[in-house]
């Protein structure tokens, strides 16, 4: 009997090689926080699980339907009311490295921010190496066009052989005015084009979110500040269209919570966490709009992480 196709190390589910550790604050809460990203068995998905938390279900699953709609982060919460928020940067490097299980220890309400980016939690999780399990990789592919809208902008998603997206964004700060960016994120492209994007704010916006109990740990070292023409964050822009940029890398991190690896084209006008997090849902509540397979060669080739390695993360300062 010859070998089943999927022992390929190509085509297995993976983990992280060992532990890797982050400390920092919540960009929002502005609480201190340690969180591991562990390795997990094969099926066991992207799980959060908040080690501060005695009683009840700590465990929170990060899948589109525990997810809380928010203008400003990511948010799951489970039946207990266990919660994690800001966990968006942290599921794109997963899912840009190309990790499909992990158990996430965390000892607060919000991931550490960092420098706003995603690129240290690339770096670290390339560093420890990703690992296979002895299970095959499956996937979630879109069939039909899906869209949602609001009255901020609209998200769609059709069918395509990997995973492509087109974002368009619209500020009235001329530092970002109108951005518009197109990639196929294949092959390491969100390593390389997209984790060192930060998020990014207007300096008008900033105590409007203090007064609301946000943006509290924000600070021009983990966020780009704009303010009209001016970009008030020291060291300026890592790349000219970075706020169009993060925005997709928020995407990734967003669609990510199809708890499967997705082949199909997005497509964001004005987007952000709510429209993809409804976009999702109105995928998933159309029974023909999709279906999940084994992944063959040919399509694990083309996902987000297949052969990427720690020599293509960008150097950051």
């Amino acid at each position: 009997m010859g070998v089943p196709a999927y022992l390929d190390e190509g085509l297995l589910q993976t983990t992280v090689q060992s532990t890797v550790r982050f400390s920092g604050i919540g960009l929002h809460t502005g609480l201190s926080v340690n969180m591991s990203i562990c390795p997990a068995p094969a099926d066991h998905g992207i799980v959060f699980d908040r080690t501060d938390i005695r009683l009840g279900n700590s465990r929170i699953p990060a899948l589109f339907d525990f997810a809380e709609h928010s203008p400003l982060c990511t948010k799951i919460v489970n039946a207990s009311g266990a919660s994690v928020s800001t966990i968006e940067h942290v599921m794109a490097a997963l899912a840009g490295c190309g990790v499909h299980n992990a158990l996430i220890r965390i000892d607060g309400p919000e991931a550490p921010v960092l420098d706003g980016s995603a690129v240290p939690f690339v770096r670290s999780i390339l560093a420890a190496g990703v690992k296979p399990l002895h299970a095959p990789i499956r996937v979630v592919e879109v069939l039909s066009t899906v869209e949602v809208h609001t009255s901020q902008g609209w998200a769609r998603l059709g069918p395509g052989t990997g995973l492509t997206m087109d974002f368009h964004i619209d500020f009235a700060d001329r530092a970002i005015g109108q951005q518009s960016k197109s990639l196929n994120l294949a092959n390491g492209t969100f390593v390389r084009e997209l984790s060192d994007s930060r998020t990014f704010c207007r300096a008008s916006d900033v105590e409007a979110m203090r007064a609301v109990g946000k943006a509290l740990g924000g600070t021009m070292e983990n966020a780009v500040v704009v303010d009209g023409d001016a970009i008030l964050s020291p060291g300026g822009l890592r790349h000219s269209d970075e706020a169009v940029r993060h925005k997709m890398l928020d995407a990734l991190g967003d669609l990510a919570l199809a708890g499967l690896p997705l082949l199909g084209h997005y497509e964001g006008h004005k987007a952000g966490h709510t429209l993809t997090n409804m976009l999702l849902r109105e995928l998933f509540a159309t029974p023909d709009g999709y279906r999940i397979r084994e992944c063959d060669a040919e399509t694990a080739a083309r996902l987000p992480g297949a052969g990427v390695t720690a020599h293509e993360v960008p150097a950051v300062a």
